[in-house]
Formats: structure tokens, sequence, C-alpha cells
């Protein structure tokens, strides 16, 4: 049975360390209790358990204080935790036109609400942004911006330093669900107030597990009350972190599994992950730059960009059948004029050569227009730690054929 070849890695990370899996079953067979809520030992061992996650987290990404470490469910949870949490009616926020639906969402629910305004700030064709153009979008009410370390379309990573030097006071929060355990990532160095990240994508943990830091001397109102096992004697909710913004039981096994995954990560090396994918980026630009067809989107440098990138086979393929974009890539098929298809594209990779890729909009529709490849979307090629370049050559065989239409 032929082996399929994964490269959904920004959607998923798969597969996982095989530590991964072996913390969450001694997490669901040995331990099983809650943690903070009784002084037994196996309560004691899951508080353990939790804490050394918080710590392997806090080493990652250089933050002083692992309690300013708060776990979600998800990125978008860590997003709408600050969003929701730290803005009032009045303020103002910067955010880019490569953001995802994650960030745009939650910012247009405020905006149409009357309690924020907002500015874009536009992005380059390859999905990059000038740091020298917030400057003009600062307002004596500018509260937070809001930016995406690497694009989840295209790859694109962007400055944070000069983010950071360009706004100056104005409070960073960092969405770092495509780079966090693929690139270094340092709290202090570059000026991160907050960090919102998932466990899920590259940091090879498993699904249901995120989380946000938060700088001290930034406090938010928690989006969620009720039981944190400590301070039970009042009815309001403690104003520590980071039990603040932790009520109700957390998703334990599913920390235990990405503690596990963070110490593979610290163990294996950022900057190893790093290489490996730089290599596997290098090597698929190669393979594919002079196939006829084929739009490449986002910087062809492997430094400036993650090993996710989208492509298009521009007028190649058949008009055919009219096709289900499905998930959040859903479109108006009537605004297709060109016959140009990553669905279809999507759809003969999977069937014909057990390559997973996914197609469509990915949920970040405005870096689709700021691409230029709204509404039809790309085909997204995203890899990872344990991709090889043998996967990347077959890969690249099967788009030459698409591109020349010998599917």
């Amino acid at each position: 049975m032929t082996r399929f070849i994964y490269l959904d890695n920004a959607a998923t990370s798969f597969p996982k360390p095989p530590r991964v899996i072996e913390a969450m079953t001694h997490f669901m067979t040995r331990v099983g209790a809650n943690p903070g809520r009784s002084g037994h030992r196996k309560s004691v061992e899951a508080a353990r358990t939790v804490a050394r996650a918080r710590k392997s987290l806090a080493a990652m990404f250089n933050i002083p204080d692992p309690d300013r470490i708060v776990f979600t469910m998800n990125v978008t949870e860590a997003l709408n935790t600050v969003i929701y949490g730290f803005l009032n009616p009045g303020d103002h926020v910067i955010t880019t036109s490569m953001e995802h639906n994650s960030v745009l969402r939650p910012l247009r629910h405020l905006e149409t609400q009357g309690m924020i305004t907002l500015s874009i700030a536009p992005c380059d064709i390859k999905g990059q942004l000038d740091p020298g153009t917030l400057m003009p979008l600062i307002r004596k009410n500018t509260a937070l911006m809001v930016l995406n370390h690497a694009s989840n379309v295209c790859g694109t990573i962007q400055d944070v330093k000069g983010v950071k030097h360009a706004i100056g006071h104005i409070p960073l929060l960092l969405d770092a669900a495509q780079t966090a355990g693929c690139l270094p990532i340092d709290v202090l160095d570059a000026g991160i107030d907050f960090l919102a990240f998932t466990g899920h994508k590259a940091l090879l943990g498993p699904q249901g597990t995120g989380g946000l830091y938060v700088r001290k001397g930034l406090e938010l109102r928690p989006l969620i009350r009720g039981g944190t096992g400590s301070v039970s004697e009042k009815e309001v909710q403690p104003d520590f972190f980071p039990d603040i913004l932790e009520s109700g039981t957390r998703n334990n096994v599913g920390i235990a599994g990405l503690g596990a995954a963070v110490d593979f990560i610290l163990e294996t090396g950022i900057e190893a992950i790093r290489d490996h994918e730089k290599a596997l980026t290098r090597a698929f630009l190669s393979a594919i730059r002079d196939v006829p067809g084929i739009t490449v989107y986002g910087p062809l440098d492997a430094e400036a960009r993650t090993s996710t990138l989208s492509i298009t086979f521009d007028s190649i393929l058949p008009p055919g059948d009219r096709y289900d974009y499905g998930g959040c890539g859903a479109v108006n098929l009537e605004l297709m004029e060109e016959e140009v298809y990553p669905a279809e594209a999507g759809k003969i990779l999977s069937a014909g050569y057990d390559i997973l890729v996914r197609t469509g909009l990915h949920c970040a529709p405005i870096a689709h227009k700021t691409l230029k490849t709204f509404p039809e979307g790309t085909v997204r090629i995203s890899m990872g730690w344990f991709n090889t370049p043998e996967e990347m050559e077959i890969t690249a065989r099967a788009i030459r054929r698409i591109a020349a239409r010998q599917q």
C-alpha cells in the first residue's frame, strides 16, 4: 500500500512525535485526575504535568514567568481573549491585510457594534508589511496592534521587531499560529506584549490545545468566569495569573501531550527544524520553478517565508464541472471567469497521487484579496518536520503533470 504524502501541516501537523501519544496515554491511564482541584497524589501529579508544560513553553518563548502563560483551546480562543478582554469603547486598532479570520471576525464584530475603529495596514503582492506604513495609521486612541507573524496562505514572515519599533508603546498582539514551534520567538527581544499560539500546528501537539502569553503589567477581562480551584471561598474571579483566565477544567490530557511535544522541539532544536523546512522549501521551489502555467505566491526566498506556500495553475485546468470548495473556502462560482480551479487540482493530487493539500481561501479572504487570488483561492502546500526531500520530489512531479494536463 502506497504511503500518502501529508502536506497540510498549516492546518494541523501530522504525524506527531511518538512521545506525544505516550504522554497522553500515560495521563489517561495513570494520572487522570483534575489538577488544582484536590489534594490527593493523582491531582498533584496532574498539576505537575500542567506546570511542566507551562515551564517548557516559557523556555521556548523566553518568557520570564511561566504563570503569565494561560492555556486555551486554540489560537482563536487566545486571540479572542485579548480582543474582547483588553479593548475598551472608543479604542482604535491596527491590523494588516494578511490576517486570518480569527483576527478579522472579532475585530469587525467590535467595529460593527460601534465599540472600536479599525485600520487595515496594506501588505504588498507578496504579503509583506512595510513597518513604515504604520506610522500614519497611529492615533491618540490606538490601543492595540494585531500582527500575523507568518501567513497561513503563502508563508510570508513579517518583521516583528520592525513593527514593534514603528508602533512604540502600543501593545502588540502577535498571532503565532503558523510560527510557534518552527521559528525562534523571543517575547522579550521582539517586544511582544501578547503572544497567541496553538498547539496542533508546528508545536506538534494535539488539537484542542493552545495558549496565550500576557506581558506583566497588562491585564485582561476574562471571557469566562467560574471554578479555578483557587480562593474557592470567594464568589469573585481570582485576579492573579494564570487562574484569572483559566476557569473550568482544561484539556489536561491535551496539555500533557503538548508539553511532550514542546520538549521534543526543545531537544531537537528550533533552528534544526527551521533549517530542515527551509531545505524542503528550497528543493520544492527549485523543482517547480520552470513549470509553465504555475504561479507561486509569497517570497521565493526560503529565508523570508515558512514552509507554507500557495500555487495556482493559471488557465491550465479544464472548466469541467463546478466544484465544491467546502470549509472556509466557499466562493460564488459565478464570479469565476478564468479557468483556474484550485479545488480540482487538490482533488487530483489526493485521488491520483495520494498527496494531501488544502485548497480554497484558507479562512483568510483578506489575505487572498491582497495576493489577488480571491475568490478562487489557491492550492496550499504546507511542509513540516516529518516531510522528506523525496516527498517533495514526488509532489513536484505530480504538479508538473497537472500543469501539463497529464493528470
